[in-house]
């Protein structure tokens, strides 16, 4: 089951997968606007439209219909694009760890098998011991992600400001590479960070970290997996710096992962 605690982050798009409004000729004619300016994929019938109750004031010079730059209307599409998660996940040696990169690489791989039809694409990020590590990089192969995923080695510290850090830097180069990706920061921990980049308090670091993320406009969801008598709240504070969705998960399986990441999508 799945325990939701959803920030207010206001969503964009609808349907099952997201919309943008595309700078080309691509995609649904959606609506017209005016052009204001240089017009490359005209609205013929909105100009007409526009110009249409202002021909008894102006000069026809032997035209049908005189038409003004204030007239010309542009075609503004849409077309739906996929989603490119990027799981950022505690493989430290806190309690659970195989347990959890096994609901993880399961979720991944259920996402991927979607992904075809739905133009997702999956990454993983796995942190533990001093530094974080691309154990796949983003891809739309099952193939490739049950090959790199094979073996997901557990244990050590918990450097979650690497993860996080690393996570922002991949997804950055990603949008580089296409601006029209949509990135997800897909982030699985308690929040218990004992390790830091630069040697201060690396709580405090990762949610400084986190907060740099926010500022940037990527949108995130937190997977809380604490579990026991005693809860810190850490990685709702994480949450709360990335600007994230948090789900806070009763029992760690792939299918409640896919399901907290299918309701943000």
């Amino acid at each position: 089951m799945i325990a939701s605690q959803k920030d207010r982050r206001i969503r964009k798009g609808s349907g099952k997968r997201s919309k943008t409004r595309s700078g080309t000729k691509e995609g649904r004619f959606v609506k017209a606007t005016p052009a204001n300016g240089k017009v490359t994929d005209l609205a013929f019938v909105a100009t007409i439209r526009a110009a249409a109750p202002y021909q008894k004031l102006r000069k026809s010079n032997g035209n049908v219909i005189t038409i003004t730059d204030s007239d010309l209307r542009k075609k503004v599409r849409e077309k739906r694009i996929g989603n490119t998660l990027l799981f950022v996940v505690d493989a430290s040696g806190s309690m659970g760890a195989q347990q959890r990169m096994k609901a993880v690489k399961g979720a991944t791989i259920s996402i991927l098998n979607d992904a075809y039809q739905k133009r997702d694409s999956v990454g993983m990020i796995a942190f533990r011991k001093d530094s974080a590590e691309l154990v796949l990089d983003i891809t739309r192969s099952v193939d490739l992600a049950q090959k790199k995923m094979k073996e997901l080695p557990t244990g050590g510290k918990t450097p979650l400001a690497h993860g996080l850090y690393l996570g922002y830097e991949r997804l950055r180069k990603a949008l580089i590479k296409d601006p029209e990706i949509l990135p997800i920061l897909i982030v699985v921990t308690d929040g218990k960070a004992n390790h830091s980049m630069g040697g201060t308090d690396p709580v405090k670091e990762a949610i400084q970290i986190a907060h740099h993320i926010a500022e940037t406009g990527v949108q995130s969801l937190v997977i809380d997996i604490e579990n026991g008598f005693i809860n810190l709240g850490i990685a709702k504070e994480i949450a709360k710096a990335l600007n994230a969705d948090y789900y806070k998960l009763d029992e760690l399986k792939s299918a409640n992962i896919v399901s907290a990441v299918k309701a943000v999508l």
